[in-house]
Order: structure tokens, then sequence, then C-alpha cells
């Protein structure tokens, strides 16, 4: 059998247990007709790129399916007219990765390693840099201000 890994977004005013009934219902229809749910993964309550249906967040979920094409097309259809569920998309691969993915790996949010204000150094305030700036201040270096001074 043909494999696929499947993407979906759920809407974020649903719970995980909610989440997980679908997903569960999924994997029930596939190993009634023979085929088998390899790779499972809820990725939790993630902030979307752009609005989808009024939503700003979904919760993601990923599955690697072993499954005939002819059900994977009703399992799409049906997944499409429920309502909770925002987005879906499912793509034939070679082989599912057993491991977990990098998504459930990273650290953190959706920021990363770059914090609230993408690493910007906590240096004070805009006229606290200490070189002067743009008018009136002293650009010579430190030596030659302390001999124009006396």
């Amino acid at each position: 059998m043909p494999l696929y890994e499947s993407v979906l977004i759920a809407r974020n005013d649903i719970s995980q247990q909610q989440v997980d009934a679908i997903l569960d219902g999924i994997a029930a229809q596939i190993e009634a007709d023979g085929g088998a749910v390899r790779k499972r993964e809820y990725w939790g309550l993630r902030s979307l790129a752009y609005r989808i249906k009024k939503n700003r967040k979904g919760h993601y979920a990923l599955l690697g399916l072993e499954v005939r094409s002819e059900l994977l097309k009703e399992i799409e259809r049906q997944l499409s007219l429920n309502e909770d569920i925002l987005r879906l998309l499912t793509l034939r691969v070679d082989e599912i990765d057993e491991a977990p993915s990098p998504v459930l790996s990273r650290k953190g949010d959706d920021r990363g390693e770059r914090g609230f204000r993408g690493g910007a150094k906590p240096s004070g305030g805009r006229f606290e840099s200490g070189r002067g700036g743009r008018r009136g201040g002293d650009d010579r270096p430190a030596e030659q201000s302390e001999n124009a001074a006396e």
C-alpha cells in the first residue's frame, strides 16, 4: 500500500480531546480497511500565519498513513466537510520517518531563539548610545576630546 503523510489544522476553540477523537476516527477507518497509522503526532495549539475562517490559532496534527488511495480520498472528503477542520494537506512519501518530527524538537515557541525583539541588545534608549548622535555630539575619539577641553 502507498504511504502518505497528512497534516491537519483544527479550530482553536475545540479541545485536544476532540482533536484526538477526530484522529481516532481516521485511524479506525484505515485499520478497518486493512491499512495502518504508522505515525501520529499532536503538535499543539499554534499560531496561524494568517486568519483561516476567522481563526488565528489552530491545533496541528501529523499522521503517517499506509492506506489505499481510494480510502484516503474518502477520508479527505469527510474531513473537508467537517467544520472543525480548517486545513488538510496530504502528500505521498517514499517512507515514513518514525523519529519525532523537527517541529516537536524545537524549544520555545514560534519565535525560536530570537526572543521578543529579534535579538536586539539591551543597549538602552535611542539617545543613550554614548556617541553623541547626528547633532551636536562629539564624534572625536576620547583622547582628542579630553585635550580639546583643556
